[in-house]
Parts: C-alpha cells; sequence; structure tokens
C-alpha cells in the first residue's frame, strides 16, 4: 500500500483510475508518450541498431536516447525527427479512431447551426 497525500492506493489501476490524481488529458499524454517510445524502442531492436549506433547517427549522446527510452525525458519534435530519419521513419498526424464518431458529431452539429443561421438571414 503506498499513500500519496491523504490517499491510500494498493494497486496501480486504484491510483491510474483516480480522476482526482490523474485527469483524463494527463492519462492520454501518458498513454501516448509509452506507445512513442515503445514504438521507437520496438524500431531501433529491429533494426539491430544500439542505442551507441543509433547516438553515433543522431549526433546525440547515447545516455540522452537512453533517458528518452527509459521515459525519464520527453523527447522534443526536433529529437523525435533526429532518430526516426536513420531508422528509416518520420511522425504524422493521423485521426485519432477514438474522435472520429465525436468529430462526425461535431461537424453534424456545426452544419445544423449553421443552416439554421443561414435560414434566419433569408
Amino acid at each position: 500500500m503506498k499513500k500519496i497525500g491523504r490517499t491510500e492506493y494498493t494497486t496501480f489501476n486504484d491510483l491510474w483510475n483516480d480522476k482526482d490524481f490523474l485527469n483524463d488529458e494527463d492519462k492520454a499524454r501518458i498513454e501516448f508518450e509509452a506507445t512513442l517510445i515503445g514504438k521507437l524502442i520496438e524500431v531501433r531492436d529491429s533494426k539491430g541498431v544500439t542505442q551507441q549506433e543509433l547516438a553515433q547517427l543522431t549526433g546525440l549522446k547515447q545516455s540522452a536516447i537512453a533517458r528518452l527510452e527509459s521515459m525519464k525525458s520527453t523527447p522534443q519534435v526536433d529529437t523525435l525527427f533526429k532518430i526516426l530519419k536513420p531508422l528509416g521513419y518520420t511522425l504524422a498526424i493521423v485521426p485519432d479512431p477514438a474522435s472520429e464518431k465525436r468529430g462526425i458529431l461535431s461537424n453534424q452539429v456545426l452544419a445544423e447551426s449553421r443552416s439554421a443561421y443561414n435560414h434566419k438571414e433569408h
């Protein structure tokens, strides 16, 4: 059992699901960073590249790559590009499947609002 502030947590899930400790935005950021770093490690390993070799290819220090991979630091976008380029990858913005329905719904509401507004003018 671990006490943080006045709250005692018995499992990681207790802490993870406590909305007073982590809000949805914080959880989404943590999940994104863990997925991103996990993918970076997976790609580096699949190419057979060591942290030291990646450091030489990118001009970064091996210790910086180790800190990034252990999630002790959050990489800047330019650092991500430096790491991904020699591995044959890049960054991309893609639709979030979990948000697509909300986006469509929002677009419908926006279109209906515009339609109602245009009808008032005419």
